[in-house]
């Protein structure tokens, strides 16, 4: 079995691996990075938005789903395109995503707020800034990222490198956040009630917080 070695020097990989070896791969980095990456963002989100449990718990796994589409993507671009991608993912290119994808989670939280329908529906288009920083936020160079681009390189094709990808995905599914950030939002309905004023403050708050963030990651890119 013939070693590969990874782009920055990083261990070999073998030629070889089984998708459960990437979900593995991918619950090692859900349980671990994705954590400390993701809550900045999506914990100011949350906090910003003010929904009920329900609807922090549902923002979570659009988020979580985001970031699954976002692998399984890379997965089959990477292996159409072998470590081109690896290379160009290294350039910055995540920041600007990831910059314009929380911009556009403040300035969404800075629209006026639509009231819920009689039969309860969410807000219109409230579910795409999560997936769009679930996305982006996966788009950032890393190591298990490294590890799994290198693997869909290796496979040959596009629906192979798709199935890595999913299943990388899939493993980093499994994070903390989907307990963390429903407890952030009830935190925050907690400081609420009574207080219909700091509502209005949490929510332009957490829009400033998410806009700088993403103004910081663009000017990362000059």
């Amino acid at each position: 079995m013939l070693d590969v070695i990874m782009p920055g020097g990083a261990a070999p990989l073998p030629e070889t691996i089984s998708l459960f070896s990437v979900w593995l791969l991918g619950v090692s980095m859900g349980l671990t990075a994705c954590t400390v990456t993701c809550l900045p963002f999506m914990g100011t989100w949350v906090l910003g938005r003010g929904g009920s449990n329900r609807e922090a718990l549902l923002d979570t796994g659009i988020f979580v789903l985001g970031r699954v589409t976002a692998y399984s993507l890379l997965g089959g671009l990477a292996g159409a395109l072998g470590v081109w991608l690896t290379h160009a993912l290294s350039s910055g290119v995540g920041n600007a995503f990831i910059g314009m994808a929380s911009l556009g989670a403040g300035v969404w939280l800075l629209l006026p707020s639509r009231r819920k329908t009689a039969c309860g529906a969410a807000q219109r288009g409230a579910g795409t800034p999560p997936f769009l920083l679930g996305f982006s936020l996966s788009l950032t160079p890393c190591a298990p990222l490294a590890s799994l681009l290198a693997v869909c390189a290796l496979s040959g094709g596009t629906l192979s490198g798709v199935g890595y990808g999913l299943s990388f995905g899939l493993g980093a599914a499994l994070t903390p956040l989907l307990v963390i950030v429903p407890l952030l939002s009830l935190f925050g309905r907690n400081l609420r009630e009574g207080r219909q004023w700091l509502g209005k403050w949490l929510r332009w708050g957490a829009a400033v917080v998410l806009i700088a963030i993403g103004l910081r990651r663009l000017i990362m890119l000059f």
